[in-house]
């Protein structure tokens, strides 16, 4: 009888007899083991919104737009690292690379864990720590291309939307878990001591007033008690096709590939961190991006052959309007998951005061909703919601789904601009909050219903041998949204016009209304609602 885990040479699911008979039973466990993966990679890359927050309650030394940067930093490492990890699954097997970049999620969890425990500890090593927890981000690309593997061209809706939708609620596992975790000293000695909080904060389940006990390290701690099981399961539980990856090598080589590969987009994230010091962020993004492609087409060996292979799909016009797209939705999804929880701490946890002279000053909210109460529920409703747009579009088409969720996204987004401004500039921001946070939801509901429609767009335009690379490219250029979004709101927050950030993503939302009806809309367009 052969090991669980052991390499498969035979894989025919497109052969109704053989699906029913082995196949299924195999992509299942496959699945199953690879979906809380993802998860936890989703929590770990996304969980600096939650825990900045919580930093500025405690009082660490650090900015605003700092604290706001590691989010950013954060967003663009799990966004580049998406591009060499979308080749990892031809090169190196599924099953070596799930259960190798799902341990190496261990590194920034513990090691965030360890830095949170003194509030002294350089900014520095929180930046590093934010680029690395950027492998979860770029974990996405290697775990939708193995699963796209396992199921047949019938399965694909489900195998795709079940892996890709259910790992996307590690938003809301981290966004509910943290602020939980951090209230108990579950570790006990491990974790060190207790912080108390200079500013309130809160749960799930309600308000916590300043002076209490926090235990923010567990933040990061928390993450390993998952990790550990899951690397395991991975390991002992997975399989490699042989049909997808004839030549994976063994573990040890595999596992160097891997390396290399995310190696080159660990380089390139540190260099677009450092190009973001000396030029505009429009100008050090594509430099990243370009860098990495650049990079790893001079990678040498037996990886050189099926990266350019892959790149054929750069010469496909529609590989470039569905990344537009792609961006659309599942970035402003990532975006906003990133850069939600700090804006309501910012936006929020301050108001003006009129002085008996009539000077204004800005001071601290007493009654300021707390964001890790809150910032869960978008996030959540985007995810939940995802499987509805899958569902939708195969009734209707995806494209005209995608051009009523654009719709909605502009008109939303501009209203949500104007919610923003008020609130910075009242002396009761309260009285806002929950117009505020029903028009994020509103368009994360979008976003999640857009995840769907551009996914089924995908399987409609591309080929088999293509849909893998273009997944893996438009969901890379997609994740730099974790990146734009906090570092965009950061900035204008900090300048005082948080309107101004929204306003321009509903600028870039209209452009992608006129893309989308270009390409699959108008009469005589390319391929007609896909």
């Amino acid at each position: 009888m052969a090991k669980t885990n052991a390499d498969i040479e035979h894989w025919d699911v497109e052969n109704d007899e053989f699906w029913e008979k082995e196949g299924k039973r195999i992509a299942s466990r496959n699945l199953w083991i690879s979906i809380p993966s993802l998860l936890m990679g989703f929590a770990v890359w996304l969980m600096w919104g939650m825990i900045t927050t919580q930093m500025k309650n405690l009082g660490f030394d650090f900015t605003i737009e700092q604290l706001f940067t590691l989010s950013a930093i954060a967003g663009l490492s799990g966004a580049t690292l998406r591009i060499p990890a979308s080749f990892m699954i031809k090169i190196a097997g599924g099953r070596n690379t799930i259960f190798l970049t799902t341990a190496l999620l261990m590194i920034p969890a513990a090691g965030t864990g360890i830095a949170l425990m003194n509030p002294d500890t350089p900014f520095i090593v929180f930046q590093a720590l934010a680029l690395l927890s950027g492998i979860g981000g770029g974990n996405f690309a290697c775990s939708m291309s193995n699963i796209s593997s396992f199921y047949p061209k019938s399965k694909q809706g489900y195998g795709l939307g079940m892996n890709a939708g259910l790992g996307n609620f590690g938003v809301t596992t981290m966004q509910v878990l943290i602020p939980l975790v951090m209230t108990v000293g579950i570790f006990g000695v491990l974790a060190g001591d207790p912080m108390q909080l200079q500013s309130p904060s809160g749960t799930l389940i309600g308000r916590i007033e300043a002076g209490t006990d926090t235990w923010i390290q567990n933040a990061g701690f928390i993450w390993l008690v998952f990790l550990i099981p899951l690397a395991f399961a991975g390991w002992f539980g997975m399989n490699n096709l042989k049909v997808v990856t004839p030549n994976p090598g063994n573990p040890v080589s595999a596992f160097s590939k891997i390396l290399g590969l995310y190696g080159v987009g660990i380089l390139t994230s540190v260099i677009g961190v450092w190009a973001l010091t000396v030029m505009n962020m429009w100008l050090a993004l594509p430099l990243t991006i370009i860098l990495t492609v650049v990079l790893l087409r001079l990678i040498p060996g037996d990886i050189k052959p099926n990266i350019k292979n892959q790149f054929a799909i750069f010469s496909n016009k529609h590989t470039w309007s569905m990344t537009v797209l792609y961006i659309l939705t599942f970035g402003s999804f990532i975006g906003f998951s990133a850069a939600l929880p700090l804006s309501i701490g910012v936006i929020f946890g301050n108001m003006m005061e009129v002085a008996a002279d009539g000077t204004v000053t800005r001071v601290v909210n007493p009654n300021a909703p707390s964001a890790l109460t809150w910032a869960w529920m978008g996030p959540f409703v985007g995810a939940l919601i995802r499987p509805v747009g899958g569902w939708i579009s195969d009734k209707f088409g995806g494209s005209i789904v995608t051009q009523i969720i654009s719709v909605v996204m502009v008109v939303a987004s501009v209203a949500t601009g104007y919610v923003m401004m008020l609130a910075y500039n009242s002396t009761d921001p309260n009285s806002y909050f929950a117009l505020f946070l029903i028009l994020f939801i509103v368009m994360f509901a979008a976003s999640g219903i857009g995840n769907g429609s551009t996914f089924r767009s995908i399987g409609y335009i591309f080929n088999q041998q293509q849909k893998g690379p273009v997944l893996g490219w438009t969901s890379a250029i997609a994740a730099y949204g974790a990146f734009i979004a906090p570092k965009l709101l950061g900035q204008q927050i900090q300048a005082g016009t948080p309107e101004v950030a929204m306003y321009g993503f509903a600028v870039f939302y209209a452009l992608c209304l006129v893309v989308n009806w270009w390409f699959y809309l108008r009469k005589g367009a390319y391929i007609k609602n896909p």
